[in-house]
């Protein structure tokens, strides 16, 4: 497609426009090493590098128009002839609007959920997905792991949960062209807090918040600061009348009703919202879950609503914190299509797991293996009882911590796993700038008792380290590989290597001499 900059260049306060011209826009970028000709460049500040030095880059390759921010220098390839300059005030917060507008505002034609949350975004974004499709629904969705624009599921190459603007407009659009009436979107606390505007023009009608626990303080600065961009989703709710296609769409809110923070969203939306916990009981139109007992496959458990009525379930997905996963989507979908609980129970089993996220590795070994993503204190907290009151052997963790982020959480998850854990082996996660070893240390430091090179290892390489960890298993062990899931790359200061936890950790069973079944 293609446009005139000037019939969407009104969606944005504009400080100044050099150059007379009104070129067509074909695309939107904001890398310069993705510019292609005939596109729109957001040269957006950085902590790194400014945006405003690759202006000369994207010129060259084809770009007709730029947005930024100051005064530009007057050296060559900064006022190019037939290039229009736009100036503006923040050209990240603009990216937002001039996205949706450059795309006729995808998501007015779609009913949009939004999952936000510290843990289980990605996946209760895929069974909302998946549920909606089981209904006979056509939807897409976007998550951290992969996505979907209305047909096959894609894996998603970037590290990034929520994509900038210009991705997730351009996506929300194919989804509409491929009749999508649905979308499902990951919300993460940077994309929806006003510093990056990524979400800021998506027109949401449904808010899911999984939990809010301790992550993210290095770009919030304070919890308070994290909870509350978290709650936009829910605020966001109130901004439009929910009419969509001639056809009026439901608006609500659900929330983890254990979590601390239930009340606060509950007050951030005028909407109604909808409680689910693991609790005996739950408020008007929300459910509840009882009698739950996890094996190596999912869980059984028992599904209530408010009031008498109750199902029993059952879910092949791993992990017993899926309960509340399931019940949030349940919610969700149940209230998107205006059917009773009673009819979405029966399509629960087949509902599928996220790659990484209690990914069974199972190739004849007489010990267990699962790849999971957790990465957080709470994660562990939500992951490792179920699996110790299950496991009757040992459990051997392997972890470690993303470098350039919050740090006290890192003591955290040394303690955490140390409750549960039998042995410890750390490794690196994505050290990026920090040196690997010192990183793994500030982990340690939170299990001072487990001794060293019996109960606690440090090995910095991860495919070394999985290679350690089933060197150790003895048979009805489980070895629990964290923190990575479905990541395709390991982060260093110097470099980016590729790869793959779930490949890893087939690949060493199958020099050990394991190689059925996966």
């Amino acid at each position: 497609m293609s446009k005139r900059l000037s019939s969407f260049l009104n969606a944005i306060p504009v400080i100044s426009v050099s150059g007379n011209a009104d070129p067509k826009i074909s695309s939107l970028a904001y890398d310069s090493r993705k510019v292609l000709p005939g596109a729109l460049f957001f040269a957006l500040p950085g902590l790194h590098a400014d945006g405003a030095r690759f202006i000369p880059q994207a010129v060259a390759s084809g770009a007709k128009a730029v947005v930024h921010a100051g005064t530009l220098p007057a050296e060559s390839g900064y006022a190019e002839p037939g290039v229009v300059y736009v100036r503006v005030e923040d050209p990240r917060f603009a990216m937002s609007p001039l996205s949706a507008a450059f795309h006729d505002h995808p998501s007015r034609d779609m009913a949009v959920v939004g999952v936000t949350g510290t843990e289980g975004k990605s996946t209760t974004v895929s069974l909302i997905f998946q549920l909606l499709r089981l209904c006979g629904e056509k939807a897409g969705f976007i998550s951290t792991v992969d996505y979907s624009l209305g047909g096959e599921v894609l894996p998603n190459p970037e590290h990034q949960t929520t994509p900038e603007a210009v991705t997730i407009h351009e996506k929300l659009a194919r989804m509409r062209e491929s009749g999508c009436a649905y979308a499902v979107i990951e919300s993460s606390s940077h994309g929806l807090s006003p510093r990056t505007n990524r979400l800021g023009d998506v027109l949401f009608d449904v808010g899911v918040m999984t939990n809010v626990t301790h992550e993210h303080l290095e770009f919030h600065g304070t919890h308070e600061q994290y909870k509350s961009d978290k709650a936009n989703l829910f605020r966001a709710l109130d901004l439009h009348d929910h009419l969509k296609g001639g056809k009026q769409i439901p608006s609500f809110g659900v929330v983890n009703d254990e979590d601390p923070a239930a009340s606060y969203f509950r007050a951030a939306t005028k909407k109604s919202v909808y409680g689910f916990s693991t609790w005996a009981s739950t408020k008007q139109g929300g459910l509840s879950a009882e009698s739950i007992e996890a094996d190596a496959a999912g869980v059984f458990f028992k599904l209530n609503e408010s009031g008498d009525r109750s199902y029993p379930v059952r879910i092949n997905l791993p992990g017993a914190f899926n309960v509340r996963n399931v019940m949030a989507t349940v919610i969700a979908v149940s209230g998107l299509l205006k059917k009773p609980v009673a009819e979405l129970v029966p399509l629960l089993p087949l509902l599928k797991p996220v790659a990484g996220r209690m990914t069974v590795v199972d190739q004849g070994q007489p010990f267990e293996v699962i790849v999971d993503y957790a990465h957080t204190p709470s994660s562990f907290q939500a992951v490792f009882p179920s699996l110790r009151k299950r496991i009757g052997g040992r459990i051997i963790s392997l972890f470690g911590s993303g470098g350039e982020r919050d740090t006290l959480k890192r003591p955290e998850q040394g303690r955490i796993a140390a409750d549960y854990s039998d042995v410890i082996i750390l490794a690196d996660e994505d050290p990026r700038g920090e040196d690997p070893v010192e990183l793994l240390e500030m982990i340690a430091a939170g299990c001072p008792e487990k001794k060293r090179n019996e109960e606690l290892y440090i090995i910095p390489n991860r495919p070394q380290a999985i290679r350690k960890a089933y060197s150790l298993a003895q048979p009805g062990d489980l070895v629990l590989l964290l923190g990575k899931g479905h990541e395709n790359s390991i982060i260093y200061k110097d470099r980016t290597d590729p790869y793959d936890e779930i490949g890893e950790a087939r690949t060493a069973l199958a020099e050990m001499g394991y190689g059925g079944k996966k």
